[in-house]
């Protein structure tokens, strides 16, 4: 993919990021943390749906379509089994008395559970039809189908101060309901010429049984790595309340602008190893790539812990802890995106059963540590037992891989992301009485990538100069 191509897929998650850097500050002072605690659970099920009845077809669809030459055809296989499971599942749902809104919100309301319903579905179906855009390498069509219902999202959310709107969880809910309505509505109009000629084809069953003996662990790993990624927020509700939630899921909310860098890699990244594999000319470049996300990660990880206390300048005073647990919410999204570099020889070798044990190691530890720590410490033990559990879950993919494939060098890999690791737990936890030991650390790490990094340093150097002679 030329870096043309991969500035058009940067640009949506960038502008995302920068327009939610608008609308969720302006969100914190509109609704209580309760009511942004109980948003953070509606975003839980939607992953766990969008996870679930994906069924391991989505990971299915990208790792056939270079190597199939009926793409309509691909797509109806992989979209239909789970969007069928997924309707009967929703209809189940709402017709058992409201059981939807009472378990996410503690609300008895029926229009909420059909809102619910509603955004689960959009979700799923915007799910695969990505898959469309990023496949054929549509940047463009891409970002704008994330941009432009960021946009709608401030325009509803402005609508609501200019008019006087009451606060209320349902007024949230549907301000960030259209918005996600909305993507699903630009993906179906730029994918129009794919899914309609999918239509006409039939469903090859024999063709389906191969993609879900491929996909097939990856519902149970797709279980486990939401569990990874939800336990926080569950045990949050069940063990603190929603105004714990609602702080936490605010830290998770700016921890997402490093999702800038995931969501960009992983969108250019699957396609264009699993070229490589095909083309077999892989191994070095792997390896030169893995360098410098190490480095971007380390880079990412200082930043944040040097400059997260300029938070408190935009968020009201209750938010104020959102500064020291936000550098153990980046665990996520950073540990992922370097697993990514390392977790190529279980797609590549189709043992995606590795996949899921890694997950699954990850998410008992998650389990645990949250209900050890949430009791003692609320939102930063959820947010340090995440951390943790998101290293382990990025060791786990790379020893795994390695097993079932090649060795990779990973010495230096490892030694940083612990410290990393280490100092985001400390700083969530005791960076309140000593901020300035901690400012000092992250400078420290900041610097050293100068003398481990150096060969990396000098080629971004040599590439700048390249371009601008």
């Amino acid at each position: 993919m030329t870096p043309k191509k991969i500035a058009a897929f940067a640009l949506g998650p960038l502008a995302g990021a920068l327009l939610s850097f608008i609308t969720l500050p302006i969100i914190t002072w509109l609704f209580s943390q309760q009511d942004i605690g109980r948003l953070a659970m509606l975003n839980v099920v939607i992953s766990f749906s969008t996870l679930l009845f994906s069924l391991g077809l989505d990971q299915a669809y990208v790792r056939e379509f270079h190597e199939t030459k009926n793409k309509p055809g691909l797509f109806k296989t992989v979209i239909l089994p789970g969007l069928l499971l997924l309707l009967l599942t929703l209809s189940a749902l709402l017709s058992a008395n409201n059981v939807i809104s009472i378990w996410l919100f503690d609300i008895d309301s029926q229009f909420l559970s059909l809102l619910v319903a509603l955004v689960i579905l959009a979700s799923f179906i915007s799910r695969f039809l990505s898959l469309i855009l990023r496949m054929n390498e549509k940047g463009i069509a891409f970002s704008m189908s994330q941009v432009l219902p960021k946009l709608l999202l401030i325009l509803i959310i402005g609508s609501y101060v200019v008019l006087s709107v009451n606060n209320t969880i349902t007024n949230l809910l549907l301000a960030n309901v259209a918005a996600i309505l909305f993507v699903c509505i630009i993906y179906t109009f730029n994918t129009r010429k794919e899914w309609l000629s999918a239509i006409s084809e039939k469903v090859d069953y024999a063709y389906l049984k191969k993609l879900l003996s491929f996909g097939a662990p990856l519902i149970f790993g797709g279980l486990a790595f939401w569990g990874l990624t939800a336990t926080d927020k569950i045990l949050l509700k069940e063990l603190s309340d929603f105004e714990q939630l609602g702080l936490y899921s605010v830290a998770v909310s700016f921890a997402a602008s490093a999702t800038i860098f995931q969501s960009v890699f992983s969108t250019v990244w699957a396609p264009t190893v699993y070229k490589w594999a095909a083309q077999g000319e892989h191994f070095d470049k792997i390896i030169k790539v893995n360098r410098f996300v190490l480095l971007a990660v380390i880079i990412l990880f200082s930043l944040s812990g040097l400059f997260s206390w300029l938070i408190t300048f935009i968020l009201p005073s209750s938010y104020d802890s959102v500064q020291w647990i936000l550098i153990s919410c980046l665990g996520y999204p950073l540990l992922y995106t370097l697993s990514e570099t390392t977790v190529v020889g279980i797609g590549v070798t189709r043992r995606s059963g590795f996949a899921m044990l890694a997950a699954c190691i990850a998410f008992i530890i998650n389990l645990l540590g949250n209900g050890w720590l949430i009791p003692i410490y609320g939102a930063a033990g959820a947010a340090v037992s995440t951390c943790v559990a998101f290293w382990v879950f990025f060791i786990m993919r790379t020893e795994f891989a390695i097993y079932v494939w090649q060795p990779i060098p990973r010495r230096t890999m490892y030694v940083y992301s612990t410290v990393l690791v280490l100092g985001a737990v400390a700083n969530s936890l005791y960076a309140q009485e000593f901020s300035a030991q901690f400012i000092l650390f992250w400078v420290v790490i900041l610097l050293s990538t100068l003398l481990f990094f150096r060969n990396e340093f000098a080629q971004i150097k040599n590439y700048i100069l390249r371009k601008t002679v």
